[in-house]
Formats: C-alpha cells, structure tokens, sequence
C-alpha cells in the first residue's frame, strides 16, 4: 500500500500513544510504518525534494496537527504524549480524526486562523497532502514547465549559441578551469566525432572529451558508439554526451556495455535541470525560506 495522507495518520497515531507514556517521534514513525505494512521502500519514499522521507513529513504533521487541537503535549526534546483530551477522543472510538474533526476545539480553530473561517473551510475539502508536499509539489510543477520554456528557446537559438550555453554549463559546474580556457576548448575540433576537449578540474588533471547535438530527433546507439569509437581513437577514458533531445534505449543500454570508457549522456531534460539548479540562462524571481524551530538553540529547556 502508498504512504497513508497525513488525515488518515492521525487516528493510528493517537491510538499508539494510547497508553499514556511518553514516545519518541522516530519511535512512533517505526511503530507505525509496521503496523499500517508499508515496505522499506515505501518508508524510505522521498518527498518531490529528496530531503525528506514521506512518512516522516505526515507522522510529523499529524502530530502538530493533534497537539494544536489539544489531544498531545510536548514534553522534551522529540518527545510527547496523549493529554487527557485525547484520551476522552479514544473513548468516543471514532472512525477516523481528520482535519473537519479536529475543528470542533477552540485551541485548533484559534491555530488554523479563527472561528471567522469555519465557513469557508466547510465549503473546501482539505488537501491531503502536508503543507511540505503542496509547496513542493507546485515547485516542481513551475520548474518543469521552466525546463521546457529552456529546451524551446535553445532550439530557436544557433548552433554557435548552444556550444556556448555548453561551455557556460560546464564552467558552472566545476570543469573546464576558467571560462576563457573552456571557450577555447569546446567547439573547437570537430575532428572524429569530438567536438572539445575540456578539463576535468581547475589544475587540469584529467580531460572530460565534449560532443553536443541540438538535435530533435532521440539519439540512438549508432551515434553513441560513434562517439565511443572516437574517445578511444584518441585514448580517452572520459567523455560527455549532451543533446536537446533524449536518448534512446540501446544507447543507454550500449554506454553500459563499455566499461572500459566511462561516458556520461545528458538528455534534454537533464541539460534543462542541470541548467536551472547552474543559473544559466535563468534568473531568481523569488526566494522562499521554509524554517523550523533550532531545538540546539532551547536546548533542554525547549518546550512546546
């Protein structure tokens, strides 16, 4: 089964503090990852940003969630426990305690914004995902559609152009020494299927071999072996395969089957990814900090 809502948590959660001890955030998260049969994968399912597993972001918002409405208290460091509120909700034996239950005490209308909401959020079904998950989920939906605004224009562009958008790309991310040195290396040979040559690191240890396709059509592996070819004419061990396109199966497969060379594929859509988190070619229009509370900073003294 998926990671339950954070809604659909909250019951399950009430019921394991139950017993009137004190527990653990971490401990109640394994409890219940066990009792709702949820995989390792499935506890291990990242959020849109890769920084927080699922589970833990519902667990942790059902919590606050229940502790606004009175039912838990904090009592340390990561620690809570069922207050007599919650327990007298047990009793009741609800079917389910979701955001709509959790309306009817005053200390949760007060957190959500007051009572002079309670007729809107009638009229509004509450989302299922946490506050994380939304505020995420609609920045990934702004960055795709960022990505494929990029991909458009750097189709419209010269051929010149994306070599340079290759060069600035490279530079951004650690190769090619200074931007001087990379823009006299790529795009410079055009000899064997090698279209530069760029160093792996600032003292120019290594070389990384370049080949740049602003292409439409996906590559297959008749070019990559080409390209293959090509590094081990020249007796490279490194090579990077950018494209505005994509990659086809077999050549995906085929870059595998070389372990001699080691050759990296970038795709349109990680040429696009790759551009945005490098700032090449685009330009910040807001800047949202998500922050919590420094329990280092309370130290043992924190209380909710």
């Amino acid at each position: 089964m998926a990671v339950p809502d954070y809604q659909s948590v909250m019951l399950p959660l009430l019921k394991i503090l139950g017993d009137g001890n004190i527990h653990g955030l971490r401990e109640v998260i394994d409890t219940l990852g066990d009792e709702l049969n949820l995989t390792d994968e499935e506890k291990r399912e990242l959020l849109p940003g890769g920084k927080q597993a699922k589970l833990n972001n519902r667990v942790s918002w059902a919590r606050t969630y229940m502790k606004k409405a009175g039912l838990l208290e904090s009592t340390g460091r990561g620690k809570f426990r069922i207050t007599e509120l919650g327990i007298a909700v047990l009793r009741e034996d609800p079917l389910k305690i979701d955001v709509k239950f959790l309306e009817r005490f005053p200390a949760f209308q007060e957190f959500r914004g007051g009572s002079h909401r309670e007729d809107d959020r009638q009229h509004d079904a509450e989302p299922a995902q946490t506050p994380e998950e939304i505020l995420e989920a609609s920045y990934q939906d702004l960055r795709q559609e960022l990505a494929q605004e990029l991909l458009e224009r750097i189709m419209n562009c010269s051929p010149e152009f994306f070599e340079s958008l290759v060069v600035d790309l490279l530079v951004a991310m650690g190769y090619g020494g200074s931007r001087r040195d990379a823009g006299e290396a790529v795009g410079r040979t055009g000899d064997e299927g090698i279209d530069g040559i760029i160093k792996e690191d600032k003292l120019g240890l290594d070389v990384v071999y370049i080949q740049a396709k602003r292409w439409q059509n996906a590559i297959g592996s008749p070019t990559v072996r080409e390209f293959a070819g090509s590094l081990m004419g020249q007796n490279a061990r490194k090579g990077v395969l950018i494209t505005t396109s994509k990659f086809s199966r077999g050549a995906r497969d085929y870059v595998c089957s070389v372990p001699q060379t080691k050759i990296v594929l970038i795709d349109g859509k990680d040429l696009a990814q790759l551009m945005i988190d490098h700032d090449i070619g685009v330009s910040d229009v807001a800047t949202y900090k998500v922050k919590k509370v420094d329990l280092d900073y309370f130290g043992d003294e924190y209380r909710v």
